[in-house]
């Protein structure tokens, strides 16, 4: 399905493709830092799917994800001309998105998000009945996670950038986020454990269920 999105700063209107695992060329950022709008639409171009996948891993909400895409967008458009190594632009664009990420956040801390199609916890095609309890565990485990703990998950894990990459886009060192994803697959694991046994239990009663009868377990 093609996808576009609409980020908007200053009095101009740009539409995002949703296109993956392509680097921002540094050509692009300096042109941009001068000015060049045209060369800032390409960077949205090129970025906006990866922070688009990284917020919604760290939201859980595709609207508040979105929402702190386009406030990341305006914020680099804003602080570009001070980028000092355009060759560091996605470390320090990942930066902003983690901010406007905390932002979203912080501004419904309330908020419970439901599973949604294309979250990161979301199984591949064909596991069946038992990748749907799978999804809902990582799910619930994901959920117990800090927004501190998410980020460092994330950006490791998802992004594949080294330990200290991270702690450099974070602000923090290196062995703060070794402790942190320590924690975070310590949650995630003892979530999983934990779920293991009701899930093997649906797993058996669905098997016996008659054909159209299957239940699934709250």
């Amino acid at each position: 399905m093609r996808w576009t999105a609409h980020v908007r700063f200053g009095d101009g209107v740009y539409r995002a493709v949703r296109r993956m695992g392509e680097r921002v060329d540094e050509d692009l950022v300096v042109r941009a830092q001068g000015g060049d709008r045209d060369a800032f639409e390409q960077i949205v171009n090129v970025s906006f799917d990866r922070s688009h996948g990284v917020a919604m891993r760290l939201l859980r909400d595709s609207q508040l994800a979105e929402d702190a895409v386009q406030q990341a967008m305006v914020n680099v458009w804003r602080d570009l001309p001070r980028l000092r190594e355009p060759a560091r632009y996605d470390a320090w664009s990942y930066k902003l998105l983690v901010r406007a990420c905390y932002a979203e956040y912080k501004r419904a801390p309330h908020w419970m998000p439901a599973i949604e199609e294309g979250s990161p916890t979301e199984p591949r095609a064909g596991g069946g009945y038992s990748a749907v309890i799978d999804r809902d565990q990582l799910e619930r485990g994901f959920r117990r996670l800090s927004m501190e703990h998410r980020a460092v998950f994330v950006l490791h894990h998802y992004l594949d950038l080294p330990l200290d990459e991270v702690g450099r886009i974070l602000g923090i060192p290196t062995g703060t986020v070794k402790s942190r994803l320590h924690r975070a697959l310590t949650e995630m694991r003892a979530a999983l454990e934990a779920d293991e046994r009701p899930a093997a239990a649906a797993v058996d009663s669905a098997a016996q269920a008659p054909e159209g009868e299957t239940e699934v377990a709250g």
